[in-house]
């Protein structure tokens, strides 16, 4: 697949998920919960996540924002729910190394949908709007 075609593949996953974004809403019942926003661009997001034995059961987000930080918002939570919560953390240490532009084995943690915000990484401005639902993540944990 060309580099023109793997980019509109690419941009087509990021709109899907921002226009049909997965987990948007709230979690039921008790949930973990995580306010932030990118004042830079006005970007906010809420993450409520469920965790129960070390394990992420639910995962939802709320917001308003850029079709970078709204569908990484979505991609993500699709890919933390069922993970031990370590291995979310891993993920998103692995993501911002992504959005640093070094390169990771997208396949090794099940990134799927994930991928398709590696070019993001050739626009610093927009880093931010892509890593605010991930550091929303980080910040829960250790807040837990």
């Amino acid at each position: 697949m060309s580099f023109s075609n793997l980019d509109t593949l690419y941009r087509q996953v990021i709109m899907d998920h921002y226009k049909n974004p997965r987990n948007r809403g709230a979690v039921d019942g008790d949930a973990l919960t995580v306010d932030m926003n990118n004042p830079t661009c006005g970007d906010r997001i809420q993450l409520q996540m469920k965790v129960e034995d070390g394990v992420v059961t639910d995962a939802k987000f709320d917001g308003e924002g850029c079709s970078i930080s709204m569908s990484s918002a979505s991609m993500m939570t699709q890919a933390i729910k069922g993970k031990q919560i370590n291995d979310a953390l891993t993920m998103s240490t692995m993501f911002s190394k992504m959005m640093l532009g070094e390169e990771i084995d997208t396949d090794e943690l099940d990134f799927g949908d994930i991928a398709a915000l590696q070019g993001v990484s050739q626009f610093p401005a927009r880093i931010k709007c892509a890593t605010l639902a991930w550091k929303a993540l980080e910040k829960g944990v250790k807040e837990q």
